[in-house]
């Protein structure tokens, strides 16, 4: 949702400010995994602010992958590929994060990670029919960016769990309304 409707600003800007970077998107891409792996032992160390920073840093390097390969005219399906695989293993790097540092029950990081999962596993099989699917009240973007709110509101309430836990079930059900969203998208798309 937020994607869509900044997309054509911020590829403006990130085609901008990656003119004269020469180096291969893909690299890129994994280095903002690894970016959000290292954010994953943040929270893990119970590190809130210092978790959110790094998934602000790792969504900088996803914005600007693409940019890279726009730019140089090296977009590729493999890096459509890995630049998807690595969002699954960063989100749920994050998100088990935070389970270890015991700021969620395990059941409901659990139920994030399955909801953030079959979001994009919907989409992906909706674009294997052929239906473009990126409708939804919770996309990646928005899924991570309620992570980063979430955490720098209960780190500067001294770490509180109670925010924690209300982050990631408002994550896990958004997450699910938007599969529901997705699938309804999907059945309209097919009955046409």
């Amino acid at each position: 949702m937020l994607n869509d409707k900044l997309r054509p600003q911020t590829n403006k800007i990130t085609g901008d400010m990656v003119e004269n970077i020469n180096i291969n998107p893909n690299i890129v891409t994994i280095i903002g995994l690894l970016i959000s792996i290292f954010s994953g032992v943040l929270y893990a160390s119970g590190n809130l602010g210092a978790g959110a920073l790094f998934i602000i840093i790792s969504g900088f390097c996803d914005m600007i992958d693409g940019a890279i390969a726009r730019k140089q005219n090296r977009k590729t399906r493999f890096g459509g590929f890995l630049d998807s695989t690595c969002d699954r293993f960063a989100d749920a790097a994050i998100i088990i994060g935070i389970m270890y540092s015991g700021y969620v029950d395990p059941i409901l990081g659990a139920l994030a990670i399955h909801a953030s999962l079959t979001v994009s596993y919907v989409r992906s099989k909706a674009e294997n029919e052929g239906i473009k699917c990126t409708v939804g009240i919770a996309e990646r973007a928005e899924r991570l960016l309620i992570i980063v709110v979430g955490s720098v509101i209960a780190a500067l309430l001294g770490g509180s769990h109670n925010i924690m836990f209300l982050t990631m079930a408002v994550l896990t059900i958004l997450s699910y309304i938007t599969v529901i969203q997705r699938v309804h998208h999907v059945l309209i798309s097919l009955e046409e």
